[in-house]
């Protein structure tokens, strides 16, 4: 994969660069969390450094290809001129005459953000034609292109993929990155390796599993989709959340689990409650004993007890998914046990984007205590199963 250094001298050039700045905003458009905003840094600062021109593109939100001001990455801009501590300017537009005027205009050492690139609906066509003649206008601002929003890496996008055809491009710092702390956890780890997967579905997580029950030692299941696996040991759920069309698939999980020699941890305690409200009153039961009126939303103590051990006893740790609704604090204990053993813990660990990388902001934990932590949910599902990203192999030799 080209790094930035196959680019040679970029003093007085003008540089392309793909960002991921999807960041979460509250009702004010106030950022809530900044994770991705500071990941980019390291890129920007060594082009700045450098002497480039640096035009930055990112999204925000599902605009769908139409200008709505509630998606505008204003609030980015402000944020990226406290963090740079320079004046990071947003044009107008995407690839309009404000675009094109102040990309012109830069020099040595400065910072443009182009509009959200989704308010086009070229940037994410399934029309190569559409992609490619959107690609050639973001083309037409720069003499070299950096991929660093790794994020979108998995998607076949004008500002992703294309236009990396059309100039001298490389992997970002953080690209590289990822992808280098992907391939440890994915190509001859360290072990006892461990894969600890939460989250809603587990429709959602398939494509990951199939791949790691023949890589890990490991496999610990937790959150929403930990209900369908309790449904396919026949086990009643009350109302927990149920992927009835999964259950085969849960079982067949099982079986070639222990096939394969596999360990795969299941909650043996839940914490349930009445209603998914934050202050439904929650108790403690047994994994088969949840009742008709009750829903799990998270795993229980017992539970978290386990994972904890089996995390702190491995080299190597991928997370992906909260163990439970850790939004309400009566359900963050699972969570906060699996984040609080990753820190513990001397294994390289992973935390895989999305809800996970937020529960660790959120709930208070050092990030420095963590191997890495992925700044693409859907990136890193993608990676973890062994697919091609398109905005990897793009920059491949």
């Amino acid at each position: 994969m080209r790094t930035i250094d196959s680019l040679g001298d970029l003093a007085g050039k003008r540089v392309f660069v793909r960002s991921d700045f999807n960041v979460p905003l509250d009702a004010d458009r106030n950022i809530t969390d900044d994770g991705r905003i500071r990941a980019a840094l390291p890129t920007l600062k060594r082009l700045i450094d450098a002497g480039a021109k640096v035009i930055v593109s990112a999204h925000l939100g599902r605009p769908k290809g139409e200008v709505k001001p509630e998606f505008s990455l204003a609030p980015v801009a402000a944020r990226l001129t406290e963090l740079l501590a320079q004046d990071v300017a947003l044009a107008g537009d995407t690839v309009g005459e404000d675009a094109k005027a102040r990309a012109a205009a830069l020099e040595d050492g400065q910072v443009l953000l182009l509009e959200n690139v989704r308010f086009d609906k070229r940037e994410d066509s399934k029309v190569d034609a559409d992609r490619e003649s959107l690609a050639a206008e973001y083309a037409s601002l720069a003499d070299a292109f950096v991929s660093d929003g790794f994020g979108v890496v998995h998607r076949k996008q004008a500002s992703v993929y294309d236009i990396a055809k059309l100039l001298p491009s490389a992997a970002g710092e953080l690209v590289f990155k990822e992808i280098d702390s992907l391939s440890r956890a994915t190509q001859n780890p360290e072990r006892p390796y461990t894969v600890v997967l939460g989250g809603s579905k587990v429709s959602d997580k398939i494509g990951v599993i199939d791949n790691l029950l023949d890589k890990a030692d490991r496999l610990l299941i937790g959150g929403g989709m930990a209900f369908t696996f309790l449904k396919a040991l026949g086990y009643e759920i009350g109302t927990s959340l149920l992927e009835a069309d999964q259950v085969d698939t849960a079982a067949s999980y099982i079986e070639r689990a222990k096939a394969n020699g596999v360990t795969l941890l299941l909650p043996t305690d839940v914490v349930v409650a009445p209603e998914f409200k934050a202050d439904s009153p929650a108790s403690v039961v047994s994994a088969d004993s949840i009742p008709a009126d009750q829903m799990g939303l998270d795993i229980g103590p017992k539970s978290g007890t386990a994972y904890a051990d089996a995390i702190k006893d491995s080299k190597t740790i991928v997370w992906n998914g909260p163990m439970g609704v850790f939004e309400f604090e009566a359900f963050a204990a699972g969570t906060k046990a699996v984040a609080q053993a990753l820190e513990d813990g001397d294994g390289f660990s992973i935390v895989g984007g999305g809800d996970s990388a937020a529960a660790v902001r959120n709930l208070g934990f050092n990030e420095s205590k963590f191997s890495h932590i992925s700044t693409g949910g859907g990136a890193s599902l993608e990676f973890l199963e062994g697919k091609e990203l398109p905005g990897i192999a793009v920059l491949e030799d």
